[in-house]
Parts: structure tokens; C-alpha cells; sequence
């Protein structure tokens, strides 16, 4: 399979390019943080006589309404966020209460700076389809203003020949509905805060108060009855009150509406872990041993200080389960699921010192203990790090794994292995030059002299990749993966 004379690869870039639109945007709430501002506000706005509150509601609705599906909604909803900074007893018109909301409400173009770092997995949705054609979902990393990250989507179809045929691009974009009652397995809760070496007499007390499946109501409830009858010193309990409450809001679920497009579907950042972004998601299709799908998503939540690798699941691209990645191995970025268990066990791959491949093991998806070194920099395009570039592919010769290399001037490169099937902490045969390099029309971006993907998929036997090209914008390259195997080297 292994050729001693590697000729070059030929690999196709097509002509399709993703990128950035700055007319998509979604609503956030904005708020001043001091308090006394929020109130300041409402006050002026109540001070507008009738006719100057209508003709203003008018403008705005004008100026808003048609670049948002149901702007009112917005409006309503963030003006709970700030109900207790109105004055006591206030009796709102309808037209006061849009006035708040539309005040304490911002408009964030989610994708005016970037859109790269893409994956790829097969819709869930593959009916009514022409024969050799794939329905897919891709997921991207976006940018907007400070450079904050979310997950949006595009979807399309793959004909025979792996041509791509993208969905219209919806005008509107909508972001969730949250969760606001999640629920939490007590077991897994407390093995966290464990882990966190946050456990304490504290939290056996409270978590001893709810039942296995408790809701985040439940749990605020015991935590408030807790601080109106301190059982502990007072300044330890509110910083255990913190954490968890920090713990509780990593975990969430959003839900979009189905019948819009996929298009539509953005994830922005929820939790205070995740302020700064959400980074990277590798999206596999994962089948269990009933051969049931379930999507999952690694990714990278960024508070502008800290990172913390975080686990997406979905069945339906609709309803999304946010939870953390526990253990002593869920370390660093880059994690990439296999697609099935391996030898009863879930299978990851890692990279938790900055600079190698890792690979580990574990019974259960939530918690990953333990990893081992399978590969590290060999060649002078990755003597500053290797690391995975998503799930691996499985074929009958191996999983195939697209991997990035860091050489000299921070130049990133896509490259591949080859890991045995039953033991994939073994690898097989790999590619000695890179599979992608930047050329010139594409090292040119936000961080230059990177190509980058967070996952391929395999159709029509084509390894299809979609890559993202300076951390600015994103293409697609394809390559035979018989003529990918036969051009790697093979480890002994």
C-alpha cells in the first residue's frame, strides 16, 4: 500500500470560498455594568411623554424590524434581564416596555472579521437525494467585533462527482432559546467539583438536599435557603456559591426553531467561561453500539484568561446539549473524537501538552483520565507542535487523521497519519511533506501563514476538505484517499 518513491500528491483546491458576511447579525443584550446607570436609563426613557415614546418606537422598528424575524420578542426578553432596576411599582405601557428592551438591546455581526476553521459530518436529514449525493452540515468558526467566536453553520449537498451545491445563506440569523431549567446529574456534578478540588462540607450539604436528577431551579433554591440560614462561615459559603453556580452555567442547552434553516443556527457564547468565545468545534457523527447517531462537538470555551475544552451534543442540529469536559486528561485545545468505540471505549484524540499527539481512552464520554504520546515533531514543518485537525476517518486500511504541523515563522501546514483500527495508539504510516501548505493567495489574513480544518469527511472515495486560510476566511480541497494512503510512509 506504502510506496518507497512518493511522487507529489495531487491535491484540488476548488473554486468555492467561504466567507464572512458583515449584513448577518444577531441581537445581544448591552448593558452598562454599573448598576445605577441601568436605572438612569429606564428613568429617562419614562420621562418621554406618549407622543415622543410612539414616533421613537416607530423609528426604531422602522430601522430594526425587517433585519430581525421577531424583534419584539428581543425586546421583551432583555427587558426582563433589567426588570429590577425599574422603579417600584411601575406601571409600563406597551410601547415603554419595547422602549427598554430596545435600549438595553445591541446588534453583533457575527461574522464581519473571520470565518474559518471549519468540520464537516453528513447531515442527519439524507433523503430525496440523486444517487453518489451526500447531504452535509458544516460547521464555522465566526468572528465579529473583539474578536469574539461563535459556531455557525451552512449546509448543502455533495453531488456524485463531490461537488459542492451550498443551501441559500438565510438573510436572518437567530440565536437559541436557553435552556433556563437544565437538568444535572448529581453524581457527575459532585465528581466535577472533585475534580475541581472544589468539595467541600459545603457542597455535600447541598447537593445532599437535591435528588440524583436535579434541575438548575432546585439547586438555586437550596443555595438561597442556604444563604438565609448560613449553617458555614459566610465568606466560604459565598465562595462555594460561586463556584458552583460556575459549574451549573457551563452546563446549558439552547434549542432553535426547526423549521428555519440551518443557516439561521448561530451558538454564541453563554457562560462566563466562554465570554471571549467559542473556539474550533470538531464535529463527528458518532454510532453507538445500537448503531444509533448522535452528533458531538469538541470546542474550546475562552473567558480572555483561561480556556476549558467543552463537549457539544445534538441529535437533530435543533436542540444542543452544552456540557464540560471532565478529568484529568480534558486539558488544552484541540480534542477530536473517534466516530464509534473502540474495544467497548470511547476513544479521543488530545493534545494537553501544547506540542504533541495524545490519545485516550475512557468508559465514559464526560471524563477522560488518562492520555499517551503517540506522535511528536519529526519534521521541520512541526518542530514547534503537532496537534489533530478533527476526527479521524475510518477506512479499511486505518483511520485516516488530518493533522497540523507549526514550523518556522508560525507557518501552519496540514499533514496525515494512518492509525491502526483495533489499536489506534499505533500508527501506521504517515505523510513526511504536508498534505496543505498556505501558498500566496492564501497566507494572507488575521494570522498568517495558516491553513487549518477541523474536520473532512469522506465521500465518493475523496477525502473532502474544508480548510480555513489565515484565520480569515474558508476553501475546500480534495484528494483520492487511495491516492493519500499510497503516499504516506509507513512506521515501523
Amino acid at each position: 500500500m506504502y510506496s518507497e518513491k512518493r511522487h507529489k500528491l495531487k491535491v484540488k483546491r476548488k473554486a468555492n470560498k467561504i466567507v464572512g458576511d458583515t449584513s448577518r447579525v444577531i441581537t445581544c443584550l448591552h448593558v452598562p455594568e454599573e448598576g445605577y446607570r441601568r436605572s438612569k436609563i429606564i428613568q429617562r426613557i419614562m420621562n418621554l411623554s406618549e407622543t415622543a415614546a410612539k414616533k421613537l418606537m416607530a423609528q426604531i422598528m422602522a430601522d430594526f424590524s425587517g433585519r430581525h424575524e421577531d424583534i419584539k420578542h428581543i425586546f421583551e426578553r432583555h427587558l426582563m434581564e433589567v426588570k429590577d432596576y425599574l422603579p417600584r411599582d411601575a406601571m409600563l405601557s406597551d410601547v415603554q416596555r419595547a422602549l427598554i428592551g430596545a435600549y438595553f438591546t445591541k446588534e453583533y455581526a457575527i461574522e464581519s472579521a473571520a470565518l474559518f476553521n471549519p468540520s464537516i459530518v453528513a447531515h442527519p436529514d439524507q433523503s430525496h437525494l440523486k444517487k453518489g449525493s451526500l447531504r452535509f452540515i458544516m460547521s464555522l468558526r465566526a468572528t465579529g467585533e473583539g474578536h469574539i467566536s461563535s459556531i455557525v453553520f451552512r449546509s448543502g449537498v455533495l453531488d456524485r462527482n463531490n461537488k459542492f451545491l451550498f443551501d441559500p445563506i438565510s438573510d436572518f440569523v437567530e440565536t437559541p432559546d436557553l435552556q433556563l431549567d437544565p437538568v444535572y446529574k448529581r453524581n457527575v456534578f459532585q465528581r466535577k467539583l472533585n475534580e475541581m478540588g472544589a468539595s467541600n462540607e459545603i457542597t455535600a450539604y447541598v447537593l445532599n438536599q437535591l435528588p440524583e436528577d436535579f434541575t438548575y431551579n432546585e439547586l438555586i433554591v437550596k443555595i438561597g435557603d442556604l444563604r438565609i440560614k448560613p449553617l458555614f462561615s459566610e465568606t466560604i459559603q459565598n465562595r462555594t456559591f460561586e463556584v458552583i453556580c460556575w459549574l451549573a452555567d457551563s452546563n446549558y442547552e439552547v434549542s432553535f426553531h426547526p423549521d428555519h434553516r440551518v443557516s439561521e443556527r448561530v451558538i454564541f457564547p453563554v457562560s462566563k467561561n466562554e465570554s471571549r468565545g467559542i473556539e474550533d468545534a470538531r464535529f463527528v457523527q458518532f454510532f453507538d453500539d445500537k448503531q444509533d447517531v448522535t452528533y458531538y462537538a469538541t470546542y474550546t470555551a475562552y473567558n480572555g484568561i483561561s480556556i476549558l475544552p467543552q463537549l457539544i451534543e445534538t441529535k437533530d442540529f435543533i436542540k444542543f446539549n452544552i456540557l464540560t469536559l471532565n478529568g484529568k486528561a480534558a486539558q488544552n485545545k484541540g480534542m477530536a473524537l473517534f466516530p464509534r468505540k473502540i474495544g467497548g471505549r470511547y476513544a479521543m484524540l488530545s493534545r494537553q501538552d501544547g506540542e504533541n499527539n495524545h490519545i485516550m481512552f475512557s468508559d465514559n464520554i464526560h471524563f477522560w483520565q488518562k492520555s499517551q504520546i503517540i506522535q511528536e515533531p519529526e519534521y521541520p514543518w512541526e518542530f514547534i507542535q503537532i496537534g489533530n485537525c478533527g476526527s479521524p476517518l475510518e477506512t479499511d486500511k486505518g483511520w485516516i487523521v488530518l493533522t497540523h504541523g507549526v514550523g518556522p515563522m508560525r507557518k501552519y501546514c496540514i499533514g496525515a497519519m494512518l492509525l491502526d483500527l483495533s489499536n489506534p495508539s499505533k500508527i501506521i504510516a504517515r505523510l513526511d511533506e504536508p498534505l496543505l501548505s498556505p501558498h500566496e493567495k492564501e497566507r494572507e489574513g488575521y494570522v498568517p501563514n495558516v491553513v487549518y480544518t477541523c474536520g473532512a469527511i469522506i465521500h465518493n472515495n475523496e477525502l473532502v476538505i474544508p480548510y480555513a486560510m489565515s484565520d480569515i476566511n474558508s476553501g475546500i480541497a480534495t484528494i483520492e484517499v487511495n491516492e493519500l494512503l499510497n503516499g504516506m510512509r509507513a512506521v515501523v
